[in-house]
């Protein structure tokens, strides 16, 4: 390894000299590298394509044939071998690298089962058989069946209700057709809203048992051929995954808010909040048939309708079904690779880069498309170590285990090392899973131009246009679909006029949750996709190196794509001369927030008032059919006055003060930048803890874990965001009080923020 720089200061200053002679990208030119000299940005680019000429599609390929030949999951030894592996690759390309290991709860199944009783009796299978030209799928052994893990041990028999996806509004449905699922089995497909809400919404309407299977309607042979002809789920395949109350908090479900290292304080069991009650158990379409057969009672409506051959109804049925699942509710080790590479002048600014390594069986979409990708940007860095490159900040190169169970490994980390990641880390930078397609780019708006300006140097492999003007095309087409939600035409609008295209918002479901909605680190979540087939083989036996060459990337091209955009972000990140944020963004991108406050408010006081009229002239009574009784809905609560005037004042002001730092940064640009060090040193410290002034201590209600208050995982959605969280889901919810107190909450932690973007203005004019 190339000995560490032990002068820091000098360093910088010599860097400074540099950095008097030429401007730094301000607010008048959006075409200079952010964060970067002139000079600096020509030795950046340099440094950029030396990086893309290390990248070799055939690295990808062979690590992940290695990496996904046998069941990869969390307690599996292909698992910690794969950690082994890793960690010797890393030490090889010069990397300080470790393994750090947690123990875990990880309850995994000793016996399911599944039957329907009565006259048409049927046992289901259970399992995956093999298929043909898939080279892994007859490996058993090693392998665990499908199952959910968290979900509640039980033997409970019962007749079988039909929820469609599971999510409230089905329930409300169930109720006005006189459907109870008290003491029953809830039947739910996938679809709708997270996996992990179809258990939990059962288990709160008194159901003692849930079953979740894969309609064909939503990834089998209604999306394309099946598997292997097509790339779709087979009528066997079974999707996997995690049911804990992830949106109250992630990582192991026995020590919130803490690393689950050795002497921690652990939760009994029985007192763990994110864990189930009731046993639930994931499904193939095979499976599924015999028993939405078995179902009488109304036809279910239209909407609730898949693609299997025979008419659905709501139940219950005319026959019980008896589930059982049995546990070892034991713990088990998880074993993240940490690897870092010291920075030579401002080592207490990390920028952290992750994906996660394991996988439900074999995992060879997800994860390891996206975790050779990062091997690859970390292979590419140390060969530019080699020849005599250091970077300026601190790299840390993490490969997470457990993600699959609950973000497990990332949050044990995170958590364990809180203190020291909110002194010192300025960003983390996610993938997961990689495929052929667009650019998927979500994150901290500070890093939206960023992002932007690296996607614009960065080929599409297929069209050979920047991945950027694809992603602008991308979203123009989605947008201005007629189904398209206001939030996608309003990108859309965006994204036409030119310039930079909007990043998404993060919500949860990977591994950046601890960073940015706990921690409060700038957070970026990249990969390519949407023009693959691994809808049809998620967390399934079927997720396997086979599959991916012939419906994923076969060529690695777009593997060598994103290891160029998270590598370039790397390496700009590490090397700027300021860190390279954008504060006005995030001002801009925060109003277009605080306006769709406004129009929930307005829309749900119209459709309640609708719903009233309706409600107060019988029209739901006269319009049902008598010999299909359905009940009128409940009436919802009046909207009362919705104060958002805090929010609206604190918005406004963060816009005045973005302003004054944009003009500040520029004209400072303009002269040569010529502060002393010791204020640059300052001003990049600032400018990585900017994030942070977003999160509040008390954290949002009901879930303190969750202390982002712009970013948050919704209650009801699972992974998708919920932007606002702490306004907006009250809005939704109806909890008038809890919306106002909540936009008076915000509002103060924008304030927060602006009064710490003034002292970053004060630091470029300092007083004479």
């Amino acid at each position: 390894m190339t000995r560490l720089t032990t002068r820091p200061l000098l360093a910088l200053a010599c860097m400074l000299a540099t950095f008097a002679a030429a401007a730094v990208d301000g607010s008048t030119d959006n075409n200079a590298m952010l964060g970067f000299t002139n000079h600096a940005a020509d030795q950046q680019q340099s440094l950029e394509q030396r990086f893309d000429a290390q990248l070799d599609p055939a690295d990808q390929r062979n690590w992940l044939k290695q990496m996904s030949s046998q069941p990869n999951q969390v307690g599996s030894p292909h698992d910690k071998a794969n950690a082994e592996f890793m960690l010797a690759k890393f030490r090889e390309w010069g990397w300080d690298a470790h393994i750090e290991t947690f123990s875990v709860l990880y309850p995994t199944p000793k016996k399911v089962a599944l039957e329907l009783l009565g006259p048409h009796p049927f046992t289901a299978a259970l399992k995956e058989p093999t298929i043909p030209g898939d080279a892994t799928s007859s490996i058993h052994d090693g392998a665990l069946p499908p199952y959910n893990v968290y979900g509640a041990d039980g033997d409970v028999t019962a007749e079988l209700v039909y929820a469609n996806n599971g999510m409230p509004d089905d329930y409300k449905d169930l109720a006005r057709r006189g459907i109870d699922v008290r003491g029953k089995i809830v039947l739910t497909r996938y679809g709708g809203g997270w996996r992990g809400l179809k258990p939990k919404l059962a288990q709160q309407h008194g159901a003692i048992g849930c079953l979740i299977y894969s309609d064909p309607h939503e990834d089998g042979y209604a999306k394309g051929d099946v598997y292997p002809k097509g790339g779709w789920r087979p009528a066997d395949g079974v999707q996997r995954g995690s049911v804990a109350d992830m949106q109250v908090y992630p990582g192991d479900p026995l020590t919130p808010g803490i690393g689950s290292v050795p002497g921690a304080k652990r939760l009994a069991i029985k007192d763990a909040t994110s864990l189930l009650k009731i046993p639930v158990l994931p499904i193939s379409y095979a499976d599924a048939t015999p028993l939405l057969q078995a179902l009488a009672g109304p036809v279910a409506p239209a909407n609730w309708r898949g693609s299997l051959p025979l008419t659905y109804h709501v139940g219950p049925s005319t026959a019980k079904v008896h589930l059982t699942v049995q546990s070892d509710w034991g713990q088990k080790p998880v074993y993240d690779v940490i690897a870092k590479l010291k920075g030579s002048t401002e080592p207490d600014q990390w920028i952290v880069r992750g994906n996660h390594h394991d996988g439900w069986v074999f995992g060879a979409w997800d994860p390891l498309a996206g975790n050779v990708a990062l091997m690859a940007e970390a292979k590419a860095i140390g060969a530019l170590v080699k020849q005599g490159w250091r970077p300026q900040r601190t790299l840390v190169y993490a490969s997470w285990d457990g993600e699959e169970p609950g973000l497990l490994g990332s949050t044990e980390w995170a958590e364990t090392h809180a203190e020291e990641l909110q002194a010192k880390a300025v960003m983390y930078v996610n993938s997961d899973t990689n495929g052929r397609g667009f650019l998927d780019a979500g994150g901290s708006h500070s890093l939206q131009h960023l992002v932007n300006q690296v996607a614009d140097g960065v080929s599409d492999p297929e069209t050979h246009v920047s991945v950027r003007e694809r992603l602008r095309a991308h979203m123009l087409i989605a947008g201005n679909d007629e189904d398209a939600k206001p939030e996608a035409k309003d990108v859309a609008k965006i994204a036409a006029q030119g310039g930079d295209v909007p990043l998404s918002a993060l919500g949860s479901g990977s591994d950046f949750s601890a960073f940015l909605e706990h921690l409060g680190i700038a957070s970026l979540n990249l990969g390519f996709g949407d023009e693959d087939d691994d809808e049809g083989i998620y967390h399934s036996q079927y997720d396997s190196f086979d599959h991916y060459m012939r419906f994923g990337d076969p060529t690695f091209e777009y593997g060598v794509a994103l290891s160029k955009v998270v590598g370039h972000i790397v390496l700009r990140s590490a090397d700027a001369n300021v860190l390279p944020m954008r504060f006005g963004d995030f001002s801009s991108t925060l109003d277009r927030y605080v306006d769709e406050l406004h129009k929930l408010v307005d829309k749900t006081r119209k459709a309640t008032d609708e719903q009233h009229k309706l409600l107060d002239a019988h029209a739901f009574t006269l319009d049902a059919d008598p010999t299909r009784p359905i009940a009128p809905p409940e009436r919802n609560s009046d909207v009362p006055a919705i104060d958002l005037a805090p929010l609206d004042h604190a918005a406004k002001q963060l816009t005045q003060s973005a302003q004054a730092f944009e003009t500040a940064y520029g004209k400072r640009a303009a002269t040569g930048f010529n502060l002393p060090a010791k204020q640059v040193l300052e001003l990049n410290t600032q400018m990585g803890r900017m994030e942070q002034a977003l999160t509040d201590s008390d954290g949002l209600p009901t879930r303190p874990w969750f202390k982002h208050m712009v970013y948050a995982p919704g209650m009801l959605t699972g992974y998708g965001v919920k932007t606002l969280p702490g306004v907006r889901e009250a809005l939704e919810a109806r909890r008038w009080d809890e919306a106002n107190q909540y936009a008076v909450t915000t509002a103060k932690v924008i304030d927060r923020y602006r009064a710490k973007l003034d002292q970053l203005t004060a630091i470029l004019n300092p007083a004479p």
